[in-house]
């Protein structure tokens, strides 16, 4: 998916500073985010099965195989998988 950055805030503590890790969105979040939205979008028995369906199978995929099928709700471009160069011997 997109390596988007993660809204940070303000904590009674202050933002984190060096020598902490940056949160980082969850490959999957795009898919979880079209299923939200189809749940606002008209009968939710007709609209959600498909997009759960993709965010499913995202979360069951391992990281770099997760589904490319286009977003029903969200207008982002479809997550694309990157070719890895084959090597001849």
């Amino acid at each position: 998916m997109s390596e988007r950055p993660v809204p940070r805030r303000e904590s009674p503590w202050g933002v984190t500073g060096e020598g902490h890790r940056e949160p980082k969105a969850h490959r999957c979040n795009d898919r979880v985010e079209d299923v939200i939205q189809a749940c606002f979008e008209g009968n939710p028995f007709k609209t959600v099965p498909g997009p759960f369906k993709l965010f499913w199978k995202c979360m069951r995929s391992k990281p770099g195989e997760e589904p490319t099928e286009p977003f029903t709700y969200l207008d982002l471009e479809p997550p694309k998988r990157e070719e890895k160069p084959v090597k001849l011997e």
